[in-house]
């Protein structure tokens, strides 16, 4: 139902409000519901998820941009917050292994590289393929453990006092005592490159950056570690497809006397004369409602929070100031939408991701004034990245609800420059150029596809692109990001790790999602999790991690 119809259901007393319905939103509002807290979220689109939302168009479901998860394994940390958040509700569905397929180079001289799950595995069969690499190899492993398992020193400089923070920092301790931060600022090329001069190996090492949209050069070496450590014990899909993350987190929120509104663009936060949150302002129609509450939540991204949300004379406070000069806008987004008439087995899909790269050499491919800077238009006829995955393969409740069809979705980057022209425009009606453009898109990814998937040709019966600009209108990312603030290696400066905390500059204003934390899901998770400690006032991670521990002692026991 539409927000004005059920306006007069928001209910009184409220604890507090969360603008913005990703999963950064919705988790932070299921942790504080959990502790009996009634809390309102307030979402411009038309349904609530942000990127973890589907859509559905003649007949297909697709995921905007859920494409795995990693380690939910259970009774671990973070398998334990999902299923604090989701009552344990949500399932988790394995996928193949090999997870992944690195595929390098032209069509006429193709390297395919299989990513498995287990570190064991993952190390024996790239030492398979790399007969004389085993140094580098190992090396690699070591560094992305060390450097991956340090992370927890990032959400601690988060959760303490900002005075001891910043004494860690300062002092140079925090270097000393976490690889992580070491790491942080050292570019994920320059540390590759020192371990092999192989070109293959090391775009097989650095493959996974699209996960967080900066190529090798400008990466975050811990970063990246992070991420291998994060799908190194396997990946996995949400059981009925990503939706049933918000459908899940919704009922917690309920069942505390809060609700989830879509429809309700929060065009304003309200503050009072001391410059402390007090409210937002919601627009009705042309009407402004005002919804009040002693604690904000912003999952709108910081961009948004400080720029669009907050009144002109707040936006110069110099807190507020140096916090934006700390981040830029992350890189803008393209999809790719596929509808298909058949069933997994005849067209061949898997639950398996694809990346796609014409050649070994990654930087070299997206040189930002080759690619990024280049003509926009021959540019998009041949990507220098592609992720290519078939959601309704990963999903074992797919064939019962769409008997007999399939779905692909491809995924790449592009600069919001590209399509800021058509930024007004209708949005189903943005002109034959637009649509043009797309086309264009389209038929590129068309080729790699049927090059992975012959047997998906003549077989579409939907296809749609998705840009920047349509990313700009359904999830409101500033620059069509979809990861938020950019992941370089300057977001990895201790510096920046202690601006950026739950806590604004303005009394009883939080952020949460992915730019508190790190991008992706589990990033906007941790993120929720920051943000309900600074709210609650209390180590929500010390909670978790309490819980774990109990339900493993109880599983070896029946054992």
């Amino acid at each position: 139902s539409a927000w004005y119809n059920s306006y007069l259901r928001v209910p009184q007393d409220l604890d507090a409000i969360v603008i913005g319905s990703g999963v950064g939103g919705l988790g932070v509002a299921a942790l504080l519901a959990k502790v009996g807290k009634k809390v309102v979220v307030l979402e411009q689109h038309d349904r609530a998820g942000g990127c973890c939302h589907t859509f559905s168009e003649k007949g297909f479901e697709f995921d905007v941009g859920i494409h795995y998860i990693g380690d939910m394994l259970e009774n671990e940390m973070f398998r334990c917050i999902v299923d604090q958040m989701t009552n344990g509700q949500l399932q988790w569905e394995a996928m193949d292994n090999p997870y992944e397929e690195v595929v390098l180079g032209p069509l006429e001289n193709r390297r395919v590289y299989h990513i498995y799950s287990g570190e064991h595995r993952f190390t024996q069969e790239l030492k398979k393929c790399f007969p004389g690499e085993e140094k580098a190899i190992d090396e690699f492993m070591r560094l992305i453990k060390k450097c991956g398992q340090g992370v927890w020193f990032m959400a601690v400089l988060k959760l303490i006092p900002s005075l001891i923070a910043k004494f860690l920092v300062y002092s140079g301790l925090i270097n000393r005592l976490s690889y992580f931060f070491r790491y942080g600022t050292r570019s994920l090329a320059e540390v590759v490159n020192g371990l092999t001069g192989n070109k293959d190996l090391r775009a097989v090492f650095c493959y996974i950056f699209g996960t967080y949209g900066k190529p090798p050069k400008e990466a975050s070496f811990s970063m990246h570690s992070l991420l291998l450590c994060h799908f190194m014990p396997g990946a996995w899909y949400p059981k009925g497809g990503a939706s049933e993350i918000a459908f899940h987190m919704i009922p917690v929120i309920e069942k505390a006397g809060g609700a989830v509104f879509v429809r309700a663009p929060v065009n304003r936060i309200l503050l009072n004369d001391a410059k402390e949150a007090i409210g937002v302002s919601v627009m009705k129609g042309h009407e402004e409602v005002h919804v009040h509450a002693p604690i904000i939540i912003s999952d709108a991204g910081i961009f948004n929070t400080y720029q669009q949300l907050l009144p002109k004379e707040v936006q110069t406070m110099s807190a507020i100031q140096k916090q934006l000069s700390l981040v830029k806008h992350g890189e803008g987004a393209l999809s790719v939408f596929l509808g298909l008439d058949g069933t997994k087995e005849e067209l061949g899909l898997e639950a398996k991701n694809y990346w796609i790269y014409s050649e070994s050499d990654l930087d070299a491919l997206w040189v930002m004034e080759g690619y990024l800077k280049g003509n926009r238009d021959e540019a998009l006829k041949s990507l220098p990245l592609v992720f290519l995955a078939s959601p309704s393969a990963k999903d074992s409740t797919w064939e019962q609800r769409k008997p007999g069809k399939s779905t692909l979705t491809v995924v790449s980057f592009a600069p919001y420059s590209w399509f800021e022209e058509w930024k007004d425009d209708k949005v189903k009606n943005r002109g034959a150029d637009y649509k043009e453009l797309k086309d264009t898109l389209i038929n590129s990814l068309l080729e790699v596809v049927y090059q992975i998937f012959p047997k998906t040709k003549n077989k579409i019966e939907y296809m749609d692109a998705g840009t920047p600009i349509t990313n700009q209108h359904y999830l409101a990312s500033p620059k069509g990001e979809i990861y938020g603030a950019d992941h370089d290696t300057s977001r990895f400066s201790t510096d920046v790790c202690i601006s950026m905390r739950p806590q604004t500059p303005i009394k009883n204003l939080y952020l949460t999602g992915q730019d508190v934390f790190l991008c992706g899901f589990a990033g906007a998770l941790a993120g929720a999790m920051l943000c309900g400690s600074a709210v609650l006032n209390r180590n929500l991670y010390v909670d978790v991690f309490n819980l774990c521990r109990k339900l493993k002692q109880a599983k070896t026991k029946t054992q």
